[in-house]
């Protein structure tokens, strides 16, 4: 029998009390821009044990501005911007390629938060990008040289085939070079940081450049 989804979708309670603990947030005691904070809730999902808590959904769009989304992980966040990494050619690499912005979206259930980020995106020199790939473990190594992202597959023969001949050559040579494979950065214009309420009272934070000076001002919304 198929599982019924209406069903399981009422079954369902968002935040129960006997495994989430929703801390408190006075937007009051924020600081002047996002990138402290950030790391601050970054580490309390780390401590509260969220699993893949450095994971993320990045959004963009393609050429005609149909909107595409995927889960990819944050290789950094600092002056410059968040990071993340992936083949030029793959589909999100030729969408920023043609609208060089995206929004990124963090979400932590166990602590009820949210951060939202969005803004134009960059590409970093090839040699950071080869340096941020060969600081990782081998696996993301050999998934770079497998290549061929986003394009059809013939079988999952095909891939076995590709992914153990890049595995062998990440062992054999860890510094091998994966051309394709480029760090991006994300230069957030805006951010937004949402704390879930039992009440429903959420907060909702926003920080938005106030001009060249790269300085913020902050503001409330409505949940």
């Amino acid at each position: 029998m198929e599982p019924d989804l209406d069903a399981l979708l009422r079954s369902l309670r968002v935040w129960d009390p006997a495994v989430t603990d929703l801390p408190p947030f006075d937007p009051a005691t924020a600081p002047a821009e996002p990138l402290p904070l950030f790391t601050r809730w970054f580490a309390e999902a780390v401590a509260a044990g969220e699993p893949e808590p450095h994971t993320m959904s990045l959004a963009t769009a393609d050429p005609a501005g149909a909107p595409d989304a995927r889960i990819v992980m944050l290789h950094g966040a600092d002056a410059d911007g968040w990071s993340f990494a992936t083949h030029s050619g793959s589909r999100k690499g030729t969408q920023l390629a043609a609208r060089p912005y995206a929004a990124l979206v963090f979400y932590w259930p166990r602590l009820g938060r949210q951060v939202r980020v969005r803004g134009p995106v960059t590409t970093a020199p090839p040699a950071e990008a080869q340096a941020d790939l060969h600081a990782r473990s081998t696996g993301a190594l050999a998934a770079a040289l497998t290549g061929r992202q986003s394009e059809p597959l013939p079988s999952l023969t095909t891939l076995a085939d590709a992914s153990a001949t890049a595995w062998a050559q990440a062992r054999r040579a860890p510094d091998t070079p994966a051309p394709t494979w480029t760090l991006y950065r994300l230069l957030p214009h805006e951010a937004e940081f949402f704390q879930g309420h039992p009440r429903r009272r959420h907060v909702r934070l926003t920080y938005r450049r106030t001009g060249e000076d790269g300085g913020w001002e902050r503001g409330l919304l409505w949940p």
